[in-house]
């Protein structure tokens, strides 16, 4: 059964948005690619052109889910920022370093056949930088596809904690501390949309992504005010201005995704959901291990590659046939690794002796 405190059409976006991805990798590297691409022409095509934008749902998926456990009623932050940070890291960098030591694994095994894939010379800076989640801000080439993305999750969710927190400290007793917050997060988002999102020399540091970010988050905080429609309509409009000032498709599909996110949150809380209720398990099922398929199939991607490029005179057919198998194993490793890697690390605390600091 689904868990009450999941969100349906949320799992719906998170599921659908991690299966993109990964058949947007599979159909871009190696000779599954090729394969795809000769077979289906137009749909690789589009797979792999835009299906790397399937990032910006889930960083509106991921801006709406910390605000919404962070600042559940739009109020500022109440837990301590160093010890939310803290859990924050070892969420999201522990399975990454488990999933990066089997890509590495992979490496060296596709390396006789695929030699371009494998890296040259991995030192321990580059190794404690990936450790760090500071590997594209030091100029460390990525060991993976995707790293920059779990880093980037960190950056995003630090700055919006700490917008909550700034907003604590600025007006602790203030009535309009209730708004505070919000109202920091929204200035950000929109300084994003208009000046950091259109210089992509900005794109290892989270103010090029907080637009996308941001907006899940306000989407968040709108539901709770009652002039709900005309925040959103107001939103909706500074970002429009954003788009006319400078067009970008990854915006405008964060924009899209933010004002469809609201749209099924107001349906679910008139009583109407969105989605038959009973596709809820399936969905919660797809959703709940989107973050391990997205560390998890870059392994196995490299080796079902490296299989095919091993089979000499390889049919097409031959190459589609190991793309659906290197996606159902992607998904099917995906379970165990979320139950026995990612979630452990979420409950994981190797500091727990340590005196806590205060939170005020």
């Amino acid at each position: 059964m689904s868990s009450p405190s999941r969100l349906p059409h949320v799992d719906a976006l998170k599921a659908l948005a991690a299966q993109v991805i990964v058949l947007h990798h599979l159909v871009s590297y190696g000779p599954i690619a090729d394969a795809a691409h000769e077979a289906l022409p137009l749909l690789a095509g589009v797979l792999h052109e835009y299906g790397r934008m399937a990032v910006q749902v889930f960083l509106v998926v991921g801006g709406y889910l910390s605000a919404r456990a962070l600042s559940p009623q739009g109020g500022t932050l109440r837990a301590g920022l160093p010890a939310l940070l803290w859990r924050r890291y070892l969420r999201l960098t522990l399975p990454f370093l488990a999933a990066l030591v089997l890509t590495l694994g992979a490496c060296l095994l596709a390396a006789p056949s695929w030699p371009e894939l494998v890296p040259a010379d991995i030192s321990a800076g580059q190794l404690l930088a990936h450790a760090l989640l500071l590997h594209d801000v030091l100029g460390f080439e990525a060991l993976t596809v995707g790293a920059w993305y779990v880093a980037i999750d960190l950056q995003l969710f630090a700055c919006l904690a700490g917008l909550l927190w700034l907003a604590r400290r600025c007006s602790p007793h203030a009535p309009g501390s209730r708004v505070a917050g919000p109202l920091l997060v929204a200035a950000l988002a929109l300084a994003s949309a208009f000046a950091f999102n259109r210089d992509p020399a900005l794109d290892a540091w989270a103010p090029y992504f907080f637009a996308a970010y941001g907006l899940g988050a306000l989407v968040h905080w709108l539901d709770l005010w009652q002039h709900r429609r005309a925040g959103l309509a107001l939103l909706g409009l500074a970002f429009s201005a954003a788009l006319a000032l400078d067009w970008r498709d990854r915006l405008a599909l964060a924009l899209a995704t933010a004002l469809w996110l609201a749209w099924a949150e107001a349906r679910q809380a008139q009583g109407r959901p969105l989605l038959p209720v009973h596709w809820a398990p399936a969905l919660a099922a797809w959703a709940r291990p989107s973050y391990a398929l997205f560390l998890l199939h870059v392994p196995v991607l490299l080796l079902a590659n490296t299989l095919l490029a091993n089979v000499d005179n390889a049919s097409v057919a031959a190459g589609l046939l190991l793309l659906v198998v290197a996606w159902a194993l992607a998904n099917w490793l995906s379970l165990p690794f979320h139950r026995w890697v990612e979630v452990p690390a979420a409950r994981l605390d190797p500091l727990a002796w340590l005196p806590r600091p205060r939170t005020a």
